[in-house]
């Protein structure tokens, strides 16, 4: 539940209603179309019992991974599937590790994996020297794919000593068993200092320009999790080829970030859709009754990409079928305006029905920053989560990003609220339409998510 609301993606005045029938019979019609083999059209003919997306056999996820569709990712002109596979779930520690301690198993099913991505049609596989073994035991496996087919991505953190960002790289690219990474980005520019630092003279930038006059990367990048106000100035140095950010149908705070990098002609990748975006995986039943007939994952990844100015979504996949529930969403981008709009709806009528009209339109307005909020209190992501749980009950999904609050740096800034009693907030509230209500709420949503401190993975 970001600032925005709901969004005619193509300015029609009213919408067709697209119920779990009309999709069946789209997905049907597609199939038969595709498939001539009996094996799959004996399968199909289950679809007919069908009343839920997310109920689809096998079957039509196995004919969608011939529909995989691509999207020129800005001005690098790659050609990138809509999907990518994020690199963050299947390995097998967060710290390097010598290879002759990875159990079989666990680089047998990364493996499985990576194979099952790519016969997708999923050929962009995103890692980072942060994470572990990961680039280890991806190298394992890409010199058995012609490196033409693939596109690499591996992400370094800028460091202040910019020799320290060189001798990391060419770690990953040893671990990768690779030549060059077709996209390198500076990984976690959070901050304005950590955007300064990168870019200065003799800095983390400098040497990413010389990795790729020497052929070693061909585009260079930059992830963040940082405030949208940060995003948009790193974009503006117009020094980046593409962007990986946060953007979902729960948090869309970054829509200008998105369009300022529209403006540069810069490739889009969505960080985290299913985890960051409502824990999709494990959702609460009242999520899933209102995004029916799709599955909440389904329609956050529809959600995502009706909007053409997204590339490509992440996939934090631990084991190939993990790919199988995105997967029914390629089919259905064709129809994406008719199924959407009745859903978006629904949502936001459920939020306004919770939360009241004038709240869920203006909770956000006046809100102090962090650096003018006593304690360090982040009012805003506190708000918000409370927005989301009461809205849709995705309790534990808040409880978990509450409790990181403290506990995660720049990557998510911020304290708690559980020091209310000591703090005085009239002052920093002074601007917000609900100044006199906050503090209840703040009080409230940590007594409802409060509990034992989160670190991130990374940190595990």
């Amino acid at each position: 539940m970001g600032v925005t609301t709901r969004k005619n993606t193509k300015n029609k005045v009213s919408y067709p209603i697209a119920t779990a029938k009309t999709i069946k019979k789209f997905l049907i019609s597609e199939t038969l179309a595709i498939v001539t083999s009996s094996f799959f059209l004996t399968s199909v003919t289950s679809v007919t019992s069908v009343t839920s997306v997310a109920e689809l056999p096998s079957a039509i996820v196995l004919t969608l991974i011939i529909m995989m569709q691509y999207r020129r990712f800005g001005r690098t002109e790659l050609s990138m599937p809509v999907f990518s596979c994020g690199g963050m779930r299947y390995q097998y520690k967060w710290q390097d590790v010598p290879a002759n301690e990875i159990p079989p198993d666990n680089q047998q099913n990364l493996e499985s994996t990576i194979r099952y991505s790519v016969e997708c049609g999923i050929n962009h596989i995103e890692t980072a020297r942060g994470y572990g073994t990961s680039e280890m035991q991806l190298g394992s496996i890409f010199p058995k794919f012609p490196r033409e087919k693939l596109i690499v991505q591996t992400k370094i953190s800028p460091k202040p000593n910019s020799q320290e960002f060189r001798e990391e790289f060419d770690k990953s690219l040893a671990y990768l068993q690779l030549e060059y990474v077709d996209l390198l980005s500076l990984h976690g520019i959070n901050t304005l200092e950590l955007l300064e630092e990168s870019m200065r003279p003799g800095g983390c930038m400098d040497v990413a320009r010389k990795l790729q006059a020497e052929g070693k990367v061909r585009f260079i990048g930059f992830s963040t999790h940082g405030p949208t106000d940060v995003i948009v100035k790193t974009i503006e140095t117009n020094q980046f080829d593409y962007l990986n950010l946060h953007w979902y149908y729960i948090n869309q705070s970054n829509w200008s970030a998105i369009e300022a990098a529209k403006r540069h002609d810069m490739g889009v990748f969505i960080i985290s859709p299913s985890d960051k975006g409502g824990q999709l995986y494990s959702p609460p039943q009242k999520l899933v009754d209102l995004c029916y007939p799709l599955s909440p994952m389904v329609f956050n990844d529809l959600f995502c990409l009706s909007h053409p100015q997204v590339h490509t979504l992440s996939l934090g996949a631990a084991k190939p079928e993990d790919f199988n529930e995105h997967l029914k969403a390629v089919e259905l981008l064709d129809i994406a305006d008719e199924i959407l709009p009745p859903i978006l709806a629904r949502l936001e009528d459920a939020a306004i029905n919770k939360l009241g009209e004038d709240w869920f339109k203006t909770w956000h307005v006046g809100l102090p920053t962090i650096e003018n909020t006593p304690g360090g209190i982040n009012i805003y992501v506190i708000l918000w989560l409370w927005n989301l749980a009461q809205a849709y009950d995705t309790i534990d999904y808040c409880k978990m990003r509450y409790n990181l609050l403290g506990n995660a740096g720049h990557w998510f800034p911020g304290q708690k609220a559980d020091r209310l009693d000591e703090l005085d907030l009239r002052r920093p509230l002074a601007h917000s339409p609900h100044a006199a209500k906050i503090p209840g709420i703040l009080q409230a949503a940590d007594r409802l998510f409060g509990g034992e401190a989160i670190q991130r993975l990374s940190q595990e």
